[in-house]
């Protein structure tokens, strides 16, 4: 839409925003500046009319459910910082008024670690979170000054609600940043989290979880190796028979074995390690299945251990004890996915009308925060965003955003907000119902 662009003082925000670290604890060790930055975020909403209904971080009583990661869990638990410095911002625009006038926009200002050069060349904005999502932030809120300029009246019938959240990287997985904010009733008719999907609308969120394959045995000297448990030597053929066998059991989602560790020093055996895979999946169905695959696959593993080195002289014992010394422990398990709604309003609105493409059925889709909105009531929810989280460099070295991504992302987001209104507007007859 006409005048969507950013204007310098939205890329001045962008800028500023990008030199402040909002890296969260699990991703790094310096301390975020997230209040700064949501703080920022909300002064430069506040000349649109926009007012912060919510600014805090979650309570820790939220935190204590299953769905909760293990990381988070403890470090709630031992650091008392660890929830005040990430903070959540809800921002609204327009009267309070029913979920079927409001639309709710979730964008995160949390980064994945990692120092990136900051810079605007007048094309391409680089910077840790320039793609994800520092960028969609500024752009979104470029779109929204684009839509009252083009209907002032907008916000009097139709409600904005802007979520800038803390805890989507790092593993948090949105359960002290969205998922407070979503169960206190801040979402709208039409919820649209901004992540990078090409301008795609994605109406479909994988889930994860996380899964540790623990061996507890004893160690041994190098002069002696078989006196004790060879972990290395057991989580390695466990890695292959997952990595091989696991992914043609995803149904629709992804497997990746990921670390695996066990000692640094050569001269020893170590007893004791862990591997780790993180499994997506489409649906909570399909999660079920794939848990429930892993732990046999892990259970058929372990015998087929035995059975293979049982004669060994160094890894007799390894193989006797194998499965008493293994045990699966989840991590992160039992989240919701966000599959797509049969919602012909929505398809109309923001395919046919606002001249949205969609994302491909038959293309995987990712996990991110947007699952929180799984099952929610009247309501519509997709991922929409400029630019590609691979292509952009998102959680990698080299980072960056182009402008002219940026401005058709906040040209999207003005058109959308004008249809809602423009539907809202012919529905009523103009009136109050």
């Amino acid at each position: 839409m006409t005048g969507a662009g950013l204007r310098p003082a939205e890329r001045d925000l962008l800028l500023h925003l990008l030199e402040l670290p909002t890296a969260g604890p699990l991703e790094g060790d310096g301390e975020p500046r997230l209040w700064d930055a949501q703080r920022a975020y909300a002064e430069a909403a506040r000349p649109l009319g926009f007012e912060v209904l919510h600014h805090a971080a979650a309570d820790p009583a939220e935190l204590t459910d299953e769905q909760v990661p293990l990381a988070v869990r403890r470090a709630v638990d031992e650091d008392p910082r660890f929830l005040a410095v990430q903070p959540s911002l809800v921002l609204a625009l327009g009267p309070e008024l029913p979920q079927a006038d409001t639309v709710m926009f979730n964008v995160h200002l949390d980064t994945v670690a990692g120092t990136e050069p900051v810079g605007f060349d007048g094309t391409r904005f680089t910077g840790r979170g320039a793609i994800d999502a520092k960028g969609p932030a500024v752009a979104l809120l470029a779109g929204i000054r684009a839509a009252l300029d083009a209907v002032p009246a907008l916000a009097a019938g139709t409600r904005v609600l802007v979520q800038a959240v803390s805890g989507e990287e790092g593993g948090a997985m949105g359960v002290f940043g969205t998922r407070p904010l979503i169960r206190r009733g801040w979402y709208g008719r039409l919820n649209l989290f901004c992540e990078p999907t090409g301008m795609r609308l994605l109406p479909r969120s994988t889930a994860a979880m996380t899964a540790c394959v623990r061996v507890d045995g004893d160690d041994a000297i190098d002069d002696r190796p078989a006196a004790g448990h060879n972990a290395t030597v057991l989580l390695g053929h466990l890695a292959q028979r997952l990595a091989t066998r696991l992914p043609e059991r995803a149904g629709g989602g992804q497997v990746c074995v990921a670390g695996l560790h066990t000692g640094h020093l050569h001269n020893r055996v170590y007893g004791t390690g862990r591997l780790l895979l993180n499994c997506s999946y489409p649906d909570s169905a399909a999660g079920r299945a794939l848990a429930a695959r892993l732990e046999r696959e892990v259970a058929d593993g372990l015998r087929e251990f035995t059975a293979l080195h049982g004669g060994h002289h160094d890894l007799a014992r390894t193989a006797a004890d194998a499965a008493a010394i293994t045990r699966v422990e989840w991590h992160k398990r039992g989240l919701p996915a966000l599959t797509p709604a049969d919602d012909p309003w929505a398809v109309r609105l923001l395919e046919k009308e606002s001249g949205l493409s969609r994302w491909p059925d038959d293309e995987p889709a990712f996990t991110c925060d947007a699952l929180w909105a799984a099952g929610l009531p009247g309501a519509y929810t997709a991922v929409l965003g400029p630019g590609d989280l691979g292509r952009n460099h998102a959680h990698a070295a080299g980072e960056y955003a182009d402008l002219s991504d940026l401005d058709a992302f906040a040209g999207a987001v003005s058109g959308v907000l004008v249809r809602f209104a423009a539907r809202h507007h012919a529905a009523t007859g103009g009136t109050r119902q």
